[in-house]
């Protein structure tokens, strides 16, 4: 699953910049994020963060440098090839869920593992049928008697919940959280980041999570501020 070098994410000499204009977002030098570590990702709105999470998934391409995660050199693969290790090898959780709205909860739950084949042979391998792993993952997150509601009766935080559920089916190698508490109160943030950690643990996934908010970032093993590697200095 991982890279030979036990090396989840390289960045070397990264350049982003938005718009026909080329305002740069992002030029840093180095990244290096090994596999099983935690990473918190902090600064200021506009700096720049979502757009190097969105870089490291694959979704956007850099203008310059090289961004490498589990050994795969992402300039250097076709896009399908991204969409198919982001698919396979990493969990998004999004800041406002992104969840389907007309889905079950169970059904939202299993919908990443419906188009990677790597992350139902990782299920099947454990001996489990995809409904089978869901209901463990919703049940490790206290989600399991809701596994047939609609996802827009659950509260925020119960939405939430099942978004971490939908992120660590199958195992991935990495769980790339968003801002995924800000729209909770300290003690529900605190309780998330705890459940964050114990799923991460049982699936074997690192994360990394950016945030505005320093003070989660004691649970981490490493935390960074974004203006602290960025040349750019924060512009967006």
């Amino acid at each position: 699953m991982f890279a030979p070098d036990n090396t989840l994410i390289e960045i070397r000499d990264l350049r982003f910049a938005w718009g026909a204009n080329g305002v740069p977002v992002l030029n840093v030098p180095e990244l290096i994020v090994a596999a099983g570590e935690s990473l918190f990702l902090h600064g200021p709105s506009g700096c720049g963060k979502t757009t190097l999470l969105n870089l490291i998934g694959g979704v956007l391409e850099p203008q310059g440098g090289r961004i490498t995660v589990l050994g795969h050199d992402l300039k250097k693969i076709s896009s399908a090839a991204r969409d198919a290790l982001r698919a396979d090898q990493i969990g998004f959780v999004f800041q406002q869920f992104n969840l389907v709205p007309y889905l079950s909860v169970i059904d939202n739950v299993t919908l990443p593992a419906r188009f990677s084949a790597a992350r139902r042979a990782r299920i099947e391998k454990d001996g489990e049928g995809l409904a089978q792993a869901a209901q463990a993952v919703l049940q490790r997150l206290g989600m399991e008697a809701a596994r047939h509601q609609s996802v827009t009766a659950l509260s925020v935080g119960q939405q939430q919940r099942v978004a971490l559920a939908r992120a660590l089916l199958g195992a991935p190698a990495m769980i790339i959280a968003d801002e995924p508490t800000s729209a909770l109160d300290t003690d529900r943030r605190d309780e998330f980041v705890a459940l964050l950690f114990q799923a991460a643990a049982a699936a074997g996934s690192s994360v990394v999570m950016v945030s505005h908010d320093r003070e989660m970032g004691e649970r981490f093993d490493r935390v960074v501020d974004l203006r602290d590697i960025n040349r750019v200095g924060g512009q967006v």
